[in-house]
């Protein structure tokens, strides 16, 4: 019984290998030498891309199995645009935690980074958890994800997720000493979501931002002034010299 069962997962596998190998044909159809440059010079820059546009990707999404081992298979292509597919299909109740590491340890590129976040990571059970965790790393591509991940939470997670929240505005700080830019734009990413979402929050990340600049040198104060001036444009504090003005007008 035991050599049967491993037969029928051998066999499964093979059938999502070929058919991950007919998906990636069909997105190479979709390659352009046009976007890849320009997925360049947005630093975009994977071991193995095509060329397809996420709008491509997503239209292929629609037609394709969400299915285990064909997400397994189309990672283990090593075609970006076929891993940020798997992102769009994977089921959130068939991922599992090493599933996630192995994904995550992996990630070449920040826009691959982003897609997972949005696309699955923020629905598993244990997105909270993993977002910690990878915060906390050194590698520059892991604890973007950490941050984007908690980003994620903050945009499209649940009201009762403020508790969480609020650690990671801790973690925020603590890491906001960063100067990587992939980790710098992820760590302000996570405290705009946290500001505009989440009203209870903005006195949390005010204080924060003023932490960052106070002593987190060059990425702390980097921080805090993109956080600001995000927050200024939609109206959410004013602007540096609004309480000048008010006393000058009230005098």
């Amino acid at each position: 019984a035991e050599r049967a069962v491993t037969e029928m997962a051998g066999a499964e596998q093979r059938a999502a290998a070929r058919q991950a190998a007919d998906v990636v044909q069909l997105l190479a159809g979709q390659a352009s030498e046009v976007n890849r440059a320009g997925q360049a010079r947005f630093g975009i820059k994977p071991r193995h891309s095509l060329g397809v546009p996420v709008r491509a990707i997503r239209e292929v999404a629609r037609t394709t199995s969400r299915d285990r081992e064909l997400v397994q298979a189309l990672w283990q292509t090593g075609v970006h645009e076929a891993r940020i597919l798997a992102s769009m299909i994977a089921d959130p109740a068939q991922v599992r935690p090493e599933d996630v590491d192995i994904w995550t340890e992996d990630f070449d590129s920040w826009d691959i980074v982003d897609q997972f976040c949005q696309n699955l990571y923020w629905k598993l059970p244990f997105a909270a958890t993993k977002a910690e965790e990878y915060s906390r790393r050194s590698e520059e591509y892991v604890k973007r994800t950490g941050f984007a991940l908690a980003a994620a939470v903050a945009r499209r997670g649940a009201a009762g997720d403020q508790g969480a929240l609020g650690r990671f505005i801790e973690l925020a700080v603590e890491h906001g000493a960063d100067d990587r830019n992939y980790v710098k734009k992820a760590v302000s990413w996570f405290l705009r979501e946290v500001a505009t979402r989440h009203p209870r929050l903005q006195s949390a990340v005010l204080e924060a931002c003023q932490r960052l600049a106070a002593d987190r040198g060059k990425g702390g104060r980097w921080i805090a002034a993109d956080v600001r001036r995000e927050l200024r444009r939609k109206g959410l504090m004013p602007g540096p010299g609004a309480g000048v003005a008010q006393s000058r007008n009230t005098s």
